[in-house]
């Protein structure tokens, strides 16, 4: 399967959100992506990217996970315009669903980073390293939490970082990639 040709139909944010999301839906994310405040040194980051960054997001509009996570690339995609996230919905493309499966499992969401003529680059999901932390200090404990939480501080802040580091990273592989230097001349 060719992810970039799944890329290439995916929906913009507000368009993933108008057809998959109920008005809770919408809702949710739009108090999450109400909560996402980047620091001025995650934007000046941003802002030195220069290579197109293509990113495909397998998400659903139901999920907690991708309410918590995906309104924050829509944060870097305003301030880095070579950040260009696409929205497929898991349930209709189980195809992509199959192949970016986690441990064995359904998991969302998962982004798939490619460089501009296409050539995956990286893929990265379901939940970020400080999201987990999170989780093992709620759920190791004598009591496990129910229901979908939205964005906490400082754990939204942290997740943002967590997922700017992997921007950043494919970023820096893109920009030292030698097939795209030689392109760019740089």
């Amino acid at each position: 399967m060719n992810l970039f040709e799944k890329y290439r139909v995916g929906h913009s944010y507000g368009d993933f959100l108008n057809q998959y999301g109920s008005d809770v839906h919408k809702d949710r994310w739009r108090q999450l992506h109400a909560q996402v405040a980047l620091t001025a040194s995650q934007k000046a980051l941003l802002q030195s990217f220069t290579r197109a960054m293509p990113a495909l997001c397998l998400a659903g509009a139901w999920c907690g996970d991708c309410v918590n996570q995906c309104p924050i690339f829509e944060h870097f995609a305003v301030v880095a315009p070579v950040i260009q996230v696409r929205y497929l919905d898991r349930d209709e493309h189980a195809d992509v669903q199959q192949l970016l499966q986690i441990n064995g499992g359904n998991r969302v969401p998962v982004v798939v980073f490619f460089s501009e003529d296409g050539q995956e680059v990286a893929r990265y999901g379901e939940r970020t390293l400080s999201k987990y932390r999170a989780m093992m200090l709620d759920q190791a404990g004598p009591s496990c939490p129910t229901g979908i939480t939205l964005g906490k501080d400082p754990l939204l802040a942290q997740v943002a970082q967590d997922w700017l580091n992997e921007f950043e990273r494919v970023q820096w592989i893109l920009r030292l990639s030698p097939r795209l230097r030689k392109i760019h001349n740089d």
